[in-house]
Parts: C-alpha cells; structure tokens; sequence
C-alpha cells in the first residue's frame, strides 16, 4: 500500500489501523494477518514516522509498540492524546509492568503484550472500536441547528455535564481523558453505591473486555488525581476493600 493510498478512505469500508512497529517479524505477520481480518493497515516503522502518518492517514485505530526508534511509543501516545481521542492499543515486552502502567497512564485505551495471538489482538481491537464514541472515522459533525439539552448531575464539589463531556471540580474546570469520564458519570449516576469491578469494567470497557483489572486501577488513580482534594487520602471515589468503589459526595457522609 502506498503512503497515497493509505491517505484516503478505503473504497470498501474497511477500519484503518496505523500499525507503529520496527520489527520487520512482526510488521510482515501483523500486515499480512490485519488484512485478512479486513483491515486497512499502514506501516510506521519509529515513532517520528508514526506522528507523520497519524495526521495523513487519519486512522480509526493505533496499534503502538513501547519501544520504538527516534520517538518512544509513551511519547508517540501522549502527542497524540494531546488533540486526539482515537483508540490506541500499546503493544509491550512481556513483564515491563512498570511500562504498562505508564502506558494507560498517558492515555492508552489497552494493551497487549509480545508475544501474542492474533485472534487475541484482534478480539481487544474489535473491542476498542466498538466502545470508541463518534463515527468510524471521527466524531459526527455538530447540529448547529438542533435544541441545546443538558444533562448535569452535581455531586458535591463536582458538577458532570454529560452532554457537553466538561466536568468541574470547586469551580475550576478539569479535563478528563474518555474512559476517565465514562467512570465518573458511572459513579456520580450511581452515588452512594458501590459498583464492583466487575461491574465498572464491563460498563466503561465492554462486557468483551478480555485484559486485566490493572486498567480499572491505573484509571482511577489518574480520576482521583483531578477530582480529589487530596489523592493520597481519596474522600470522593472510594475503595470498598476486595469488592470495587464507590462515589462518596459529602452531602451522603
């Protein structure tokens, strides 16, 4: 596929994967097997590339390996999230926890970790894209012309506007990465109860979520981190102890 080609959108339909990889083993394999799931994929080989072609192919998905030339993948994810909130899978070595964790802190949506099977990979990117909010290629237009409605719950010192995506914590406003937001409006709709983990993932992440609670985790650290007072002592998001969290305004204590 040529670097035009892979610039506009596929005559069939097909869902556009940018795949960041330098190893050639995994390009050749990945390419091959992509194609044959019926996906449109695009080669960059070191994360200076892989910026290049984010903006002129306008993908629908990013597969993006940890370690990359000239630019790291952490680095590659994070200017990305910086204006963008197209579904990234990070691809790591097997046992870089501490890598992993970095990863969905800088906005991953998931991950998968080398060596994997492709069924796999493609279960996670099939699950990421169905969770992933707009139309395959972006967001729908705004409707200039249709009625303004708001939903907002207030809970607390917090205010969600579900409808406009802007949370405000003691008046400042803070700005929230997507599932970030989807597990806040979950808890603030649902104050004062607790919602397992179980609950929690399937909700914001999907029901076909196949990974690890590590992302609840990572998740609500980086929530509590905006909206608490003091993150070290969380007053908000709770954590009841073996079972899941609970949203705790101070008008319920």
């Amino acid at each position: 596929m040529s670097d035009t080609d892979a610039s506009l959108p596929s005559s069939t339909g097909s869902t556009k994967v940018l795949l960041v990889e330098d190893e050639e083993s995994f390009v050749d394999a990945l390419t091959i097997g992509l194609a044959n799931e019926g996906f449109d994929v695009t080669v960059a080989r070191d994360g200076t590339e892989a910026l290049t072609l984010f903006e002129k192919s306008k993908p629908d998905l990013i597969l993006l390996d940890l370690m990359l030339p000239k630019l790291s993948g952490i680095d590659v994810c994070r200017s990305i999230r910086a204006h963008s909130s197209v579904p990234i899978i990070m691809v790591t070595a097997k046992g870089t926890e501490i890598d992993t964790v970095v990863a969905l802190e800088v906005g991953a949506d998931d991950y998968v970790t080398k060596p994997y099977r492709l069924r796999e990979l493609v279960a996670r990117m099939r699950a990421v894209l169905r969770r992933s909010p707009g139309t395959s290629r972006g967001s729908a237009p705004a409707d200039n012309d249709a009625p303004e409605v708001l939903s907002t719950f207030e809970a607390g010192e917090v205010t969600v506007d579900l409808d406009r995506r802007r949370v405000f914590v003691r008046g400042d406003e803070v700005h929230l990465r997507r599932k970030e937001f989807d597990l806040l409006k979950l808890l603030v709709e649902n104050a004062g109860r607790v919602l397992t983990r179980d609950v929690l993932i399937d909700r914001v992440w999907g029901a076909d979520y196949i990974g690890d609670t590590k992302t609840l985790d990572v998740h609500i650290k980086r929530l509590r981190s905006r909206v608490e007072l003091d993150p070290a002592k969380p007053g908000l998001i709770t954590t009841i102890r073996g079972v899941g969290y609970r949203f705790d305004p101070p008008s319920a204590k």
